[in-house]
């Protein structure tokens, strides 16, 4: 299971990888910008197919989604059917114990049932095989007065006396296996109960993890898919501020060039005019000239600069915002890696206090104490009397008697 998991991981990664590749290239494809009917296609063609990409990845993950839900159901199902045969089986009668003897009618565990079932649920039903049932191979009446007696002296090896007394086909022998059975009865349906709800709680958690993981993974491909557009809008934002600044230094461009001409032409006609003053005219004409080119030189200049700043101020921004997320995904990992140990460390106590509670059950006994009971006689006294008390009138020469302990005569 974890093969095919790794496996699935690095064919998502994959296609995750494809998609990214798909989408750089648009990305490289928009930098260079050509305003023809082809590359408006090509550009089309391109993000239709990032699009159907995109749209096949979660069509995907959700057939296997739904594929899973379905395996868990089935899985489901078949434990609810199997925990109702074993309890069809605990209120079996003592005709259906005899029955579970024969070799013809002993039920196996499927082999499809014990590659799903957990381990502790398989020993138990092979253990009841394998000692004759939830009776351990004893009759309803027998195992029923066993299990009254030993719940009276609440275990104790006390209750083998009575036990012998009301079990008259039963030797101490065969008692003493029944309760070491017993014994491993309990210990091992506890821990299939346990085991059980272990696997219950085991595909919940499952469950849980492969909702995380979609919502992760969609919430990862809106986040890349936001931040594609937010490139693209910031994108057609410089696009259209170098355009507009283009289109700036261009007017300004022709004023200055307009200027040059009417300054140009005014000193022309003054030169005309002013003949005499022809060497001034044109050493002042040269020097307007040039101040007014110097001018123009700074003008571009200093746009060129903003431009520029403008161009860094843009990518210094684009890196802080990189930067951000990934300090920010950082964090959250961080995060959830903390909440997790804070919530295996709390299941863990949970566990360890739930098992000290019950060895705390297991050894803690309360017994009251009765003196009166050492100067009565016993149960078997008191029947024995009954039976020799209609004898009691004939004369008899010699009355035999078991002997009766120092510390019960009372003396």
């Amino acid at each position: 299971m974890t093969v095919s998991r790794k496996m699935e991981k690095a064919k998502i990664l994959q296609q995750l990888s494809k998609i990214q590749n798909n989408v750089k290239k648009l990305q490289q494809q928009l930098k260079d910008v050509k305003p023809t009917p082809e590359f408006v296609d090509k550009i089309k063609e391109m993000m239709e197919e990032i699009e159907n990409a995109i749209n096949a990845f979660k069509e995907e993950q959700r057939q296997i989604y739904e594929q899973l839900l379905k395996e868990e159901k089935a899985v489901i199902n078949e434990l609810s059917l199997f925990e109702r045969k074993v309890e069809l089986w605990a209120l079996g009668s003592s005709t259906a114990e005899k029955v579970w003897k024969l070799p013809s009618a002993r039920v196996t565990v499927d082999k499809t049932l014990e590659n799903h079932l957990p381990e502790e649920v398989i020993e138990f039903e092979k253990f009841l095989q394998r000692t004759g049932g939830r009776q351990g191979g004893w009759d309803d009446y027998d195992h029923q007065h066993f299990l009254k007696i030993r719940t009276k002296y609440r275990g104790r090896l006390s209750y083998m006396d009575e036990a012998l007394e009301y079990l008259s086909g039963r030797t101490k022998e065969d008692i003493e296996q029944h309760d070491k059975w017993y014994q491993e009865y309990v210990i091992l349906h506890e821990r299939k109960k346990e085991s059980i709800k272990k696997w219950k709680e085991k595909q919940q958690q499952e469950k849980e993890r492969n909702l995380k993981e979609k919502e992760k993974l969609e919430k990862m491909l809106k986040e890349r898919w936001l931040q594609h557009e937010e490139a693209q809008k910031q994108k057609a934002e410089e696009e259209t501020k170098r355009k507009h600044a283009a289109v700036e230094v261009w007017k300004k461009q022709k004023v200055v060039a307009f200027a040059i001409d009417q300054a140009s032409q005014l000193k022309l006609e003054d030169k005309e005019k002013k003949q005499q003053k022809e060497s001034q005219s044109h050493v002042k004409l040269v020097l307007e000239r040039n101040t007014l080119q110097k001018k123009v030189k700074e003008e571009l200049e200093k746009l060129e600069n903003e431009k520029k700043e403008e161009a860094e101020k843009e990518g210094r921004k684009k890196i802080a915002a990189e930067e951000i997320s990934k300090f920010q995904e950082h964090d959250l990992h961080k995060l959830e890696l903390r909440v997790l140990q804070k919530h295996t460390k709390e299941i863990e106590k949970h566990e360890k206090e739930k098992r000290l509670a019950k060895l705390r059950e297991k050894v803690e006994v309360r017994v009251t104490r009765d003196r009166s009971r050492l100067n009565r006689p016993s149960k078997g006294w008191e029947e024995r009397s009954q039976e020799m008390a209609p004898a009691a009138a004939e004369p008899l020469l010699h009355v035999s008697q078991r002997a009766v302990p120092a510390w019960r005569g009372g003396s």
